[in-house]
């Protein structure tokens, strides 16, 4: 039995060994009873050195106070996901996302353990970006160099289509630029939802100020709340004072992308800063009042994530005073000749080439290939085009296009005709099935679509395109 109990401690200590995440348990004394490889290889140490080591004699820039070890030993309350700032005994300095848990017997704390995952690259990555980011911001001496540094390139005369639906949503947008209401663009990826927030910022009274975007599932959440909001010298260990985007956008506009991936927190404390303008740093003492405009972006319905609890409801209703929603490129067809001709232009400044246009049979492919990606995907397959031809090509040809495209099952030149004779039809029995519905359903948006097994967006999609009005 013992035996076996020996064989069984050798295998949870070889497993333990190999996963991904540091492990480190002590007794209540602070002393190391178990310290795993990848703890020693975020820490500096080998793990002899710290096995039967007291705690504080391998990080003795951590206290009583600081230390999430030694606060559970104190409470028995376990700490989860905690960012703790220390620095070995090697001198090396670290920064941990820690969850730590007490061990208990009969009740009594006899130990804790604690599960580290090492994020100091990507802190000191983003500290650097912020860095950056601010002696961009800060470096100009005027309000008219300042318009040029760090802030929106795009402008209306840069939205490209001249789709029904499209050009009504830049209509919307254009009257939008005129006040600092809150905006929410919706639509999926590749859309060109932040090149509509920089268009509303550059026709704006705020053109002359900072525009800041930030992407909100581009940061762990544990460090985007004091990219956010800033943080306050000592908030945790190694914390400096660093203002946060709200402050470094006073005066001109934050633009927010795929916030239903802001975690619930952090959506919580952004409603209470677009309510009373006040700011307070992570770690801080002091408000600080703001004056700034925010455009929040999502690739989702909303209504989806709201009822996935992805999004606040309360947040919502605070931000969605203007909405727009960006329709994908399989609803704008008749934009794609416009647009890869666009790409074209583009592309032969880029490379260097003279590309003079594209065949009507390559054309075709464009037009009935789907566009998962949208616009952002078409770019792409034009660049993708330009490195597939020779130099001396002058037009692009079926074959040029990528494999995706070519293999796509699209209808032919000849049977366009037969197609186009039945969408008049299939679209008047399409309005009319929206029609009934929204009737049935006196007129509320989400019942109608569940009623006729679509999303919300969706359907809000094809009301603006069959110029449907949602209440009589």
């Amino acid at each position: 039995m013992s035996g076996q109990h020996e064989h069984g401690s050798a295998y949870f200590e070889k497993v333990l060994n190999i996963i991904d995440v540091g492990v480190h348990l002590i007794d209540r004394k602070g002393i190391t009873i178990f310290y795993n490889d990848k703890m020693a290889e975020t820490d500096g140490l080998q793990r002899e050195e710290v096995v039967g080591k007291n705690f504080f004699e391998l990080f003795p820039s951590l206290t009583h106070e600081t230390s999430t070890f030694m606060k559970v030993l104190q409470t028995g309350v376990e700490i989860r996901e905690k960012i703790q700032t220390y620095v070995s005994v090697t001198g090396k300095r670290i920064t941990t996302i820690n969850s730590t848990y007490p061990l208990l017997d009969n009740g009594e704390v006899i130990g804790a353990l604690e599960v580290a995952k090492d994020i100091t690259s990507i802190v000191q990555l983003h500290d650097q970006i912020l860095d950056l980011r601010h002696q961009i911001y800060e470096t100009p001496s005027s309000a008219k160099d300042k318009k040029h540094a760090g802030s929106a390139r795009y402008h209306f005369s840069d939205l490209i289509g001249h789709n029904k639906q499209f050009l009504e949503t830049v209509s919307f947008a254009k009257k939008a630029s005129r006040t600092s209401s809150p905006v929410l663009i919706c639509g999926p990826t590749g859309t060109g939802k932040e090149l509509f927030a920089q268009s509303i910022h550059n026709a704006g009274a705020r053109r002359s100020r900072l525009f800041i975007a930030q992407n909100c599932a581009a940061v762990p959440n544990e460090l985007m709340e004091g990219i956010m909001f800033g943080t306050a010298r000592g908030a945790f260990t190694g914390a400096i004072d660093r203002a946060g985007l709200f402050e470094q956008a006073s005066g001109g506009t934050l633009f927010l992308d795929e916030l239903n991936s802001l975690d619930l927190f952090l959506q919580a404390k952004l409603l209470r800063v677009l309510q009373d303008g006040l700011v307070r740093r992570v770690g801080g003492t002091k408000e600080q009042q703001v004056d700034v405009r925010i455009i929040t972006a999502m690739n989702m319905d909303p209504q989806e994530a709201l009822d996935k609890g992805l999004l606040r409801s309360d947040l919502f209703y605070r931000l969605n005073v203007v909405n727009l929603t960006l329709p994908p490129l399989s609803l704008r067809t008749d934009d794609i000749p416009l647009l890869t001709h666009h790409f074209i232009d583009k592309f032969n400044a880029m490379f260097g080439m003279k590309i003079a246009g594209i065949t009507p049979a390559a054309m075709e492919r464009l037009l009935h290939y789907p566009w998962p990606g949208n616009i952002r995907e078409l770019s792409h397959a034009i660049e993708s085009t330009y490195n597939m031809m020779d130099l001396e090509c002058e037009i692009i040809e079926e074959a040029h296009l990528p494999s995706s495209i070519r293999n796509h099952k699209s209808i032919s030149i000849e049977e366009a005709p037969v197609v186009n004779g039945l969408t008049d039809k299939v679209k008047q029995l399409e309005k009319d099935a929206i029609t009934a519905a929204l009737a049935r359903h006196q007129y509320n948006i989400t019942l109608t679509a569940q009623a006729l097994g679509m999303k919300r967006q969706a359907l809000q999609y094809k009301l603006n395109r069959y110029g449907i009005v949602r209440k009589p």
